[in-house]
């Protein structure tokens, strides 16, 4: 079938000092550093580290799919 393709999954968590979305951009571009054919990405937990009161680092987990080759 021309045009249909199969995908896998890998789940990452990124984590940052900054925001949640710096460690969702952490998350994807170290993925991007070995995984290619990268299409999209799900966020599947938020969660962070809380001292004294106020948020310390988020953290992002995150599933990845990409297109596999052949």
């Amino acid at each position: 079938m021309m045009g249909a393709h199969v995908y896998k999954k890998v789940e990452v968590v990124g984590s940052s000092t900054v925001s949640s979305d710096d460690a969702l951009k952490n998350a994807i571009e170290k993925a991007a550093q070995t995984i290619k054919n990268m299409d999209w990405y799900e966020v599947v937990e938020h969660r962070g580290h809380i001292m004294d009161g106020k948020i310390a680092h988020y953290q992002v987990t995150v599933k990845i799919g990409f297109r596999l080759e052949g």
